[in-house]
């Protein structure tokens, strides 16, 4: 199968392309970009995945906006339980990026573009494109997401289009661009920054944030609230596993995208997972400046790291943080759907099988607290806390015995202390 490589709309029009899928969310690039290809004689048919977003009132009212800006067909296509699934393991791995980002927005990319791709499949388009610039990861996202799913489908990102970055070299231009064409944009006051949402997350950039030498505080949490206006009385909240997967919260039984959703809430109104600044390293090499919010996988991520630490030995410790660094990384730079992502995923099925329990969590302002857990058989039944470290005179493990343990571990110290002493005189 040949691919175009097309770098502007003019050559993917003359390749017989005048139908172009577009992966939209109804904001400011959305409704330039689609205005814009109309402009040139391009049918854009927009493609809106509901992911939960939850800065969207209504999810319809995407579809009334693109029309508003030219598009000449809108699908809004539900992959909410494919994100909850997808999401699953991005918390099983514990993939956070740089300390702390739980790569939200990079999960739903591979997401966004499968689900499209099969709807492109059914209307057969083959030019798929995408508003992501051409200084950021997301460009990396769709565009590998693509090519692994479909090598056929050309991909066209107006961002390093020369025409389209002469027309808009930045957001102002854009913003202006659709106020004097009556668009259907938000208003300007909102449009200091950037947000990507879906229901694992948010992400917030650009714009007025990218001056650090103003505080953030202009932004407005979506999912919740920041640390210091969350409630002063802490929350407790319960946590069941069933072979790696969150079950019941508090008792109550929820299918795995109805409990994302319900974490979001607890974890929101105690300011959990509101991260108000992040300076990180872009996968093209430069850094860049961010807000994120993800109280629902803080929660459940927690929850799962308080159990992990009762089940793995020190080995398997070891294997599970590195197996968690390469999939940060791999899903970060955009790798979700390569081999070795999958092969990393499928290397911990064996650990989250042992992932049974409850875990009893205490939230307040901000932090996410161990208060209490279970480790009889029954309730955690692998386990491995036992009275064996107890200072009391009970358990298996004898004091005696690591006088052995000692003798063996001090020849190669005592070794390394004489050699010391002899090359120093000391």
């Amino acid at each position: 199968m040949r691919r175009c490589n097309a770098l502007n709309w003019k050559d993917l029009q003359q390749s017989g392309s005048s139908v172009f899928a577009g992966a939209l969310s109804g904001g400011l690039d959305s409704c330039t970009i689609t205005h814009w290809l109309s402009k040139k004689g391009i049918k854009v048919h927009a493609f809106t995945v509901d992911i939960g977003q939850p800065d969207e009132d209504d999810i319809s009212s995407i579809a009334d906006r693109m029309k508003g800006c030219g598009a000449y067909k809108v699908d809004i296509l539900d992959a909410k339980d494919i994100l909850a699934q997808s999401a699953l393991k991005l918390l099983q791995s514990q993939a956070k990026y740089e300390g702390g980002y739980w790569n939200t927005t990079g999960i739903a990319r591979p997401v966004i573009v499968s689900t499209i791709l099969n709807a492109m499949a059914e209307s057969k388009i083959k030019v798929f494109f995408h508003g992501a610039t051409g200084r950021g990861n997301d460009q990396v996202r769709f565009e590998l997401a693509a090519n692994m799913l479909d090598p056929s489908v050309s991909v066209y990102a107006p961002w390093r289009d020369p025409e389209f970055l002469e027309s808009f070299p930045g957001r102002q231009s854009m913003i202006d661009y659709c106020e004097s064409n009556d668009l259907p944009i938000k208003t300007r006051s909102e449009s200091r920054y950037s947000t990507d949402a879906n229901f694992v997350g948010l992400s917030h950039e650009a714009g007025d944030l990218e001056d650090v030498s103003i505080p953030s505080d202009f932004v407005v949490p979506v999912m919740g609230v920041t640390p210091q206006d969350a409630p002063s009385t802490p929350e407790t909240v319960t946590i069941e596993w069933d072979q790696g997967v969150p079950v019941k919260i508090d008792s109550k039984h929820l299918n795995l995208t109805d409990m994302f959703v319900e974490c979001n809430k607890i974890g929101g109104r105690n300011g959990i997972g509101i991260n108000t600044h992040a300076v990180e390293n872009r996968f093209v090499g430069i850094k860049s400046r961010g807000i994120y919010e993800a109280p629902g996988i803080e929660i459940l991520g927690q929850s799962l790291e308080y159990l992990l630490q009762f089940i793995l030995d020190r080995r398997a410790r070891e294997f599970y943080e590195q197996v968690s660094a390469v999939v940060s990384r791999q899903l970060y730079q955009g790798y979700w759907l390569d081999l070795a992502t999958t092969s990393a995923l499928s290397s911990l099925d064996p650990i989250m099988r042992l992932v049974n329990g409850s875990i009893k969590l205490r939230l307040y302002k901000g932090n996410v607290l161990f208060e209490s857990a279970n480790t009889s058989v029954s309730e955690m039944p692998h386990s491995l806390y036992t009275d064996d470290s107890s200072m009391e005179a009970i358990g298996n493990y004898d004091h005696l015995d690591a006088e052995g343990l000692l003798k063996i571990y001090g020849l190669s110290a005592k070794n390394f202390g004489n050699s010391q002493y002899n090359s120093t005189g000391r």
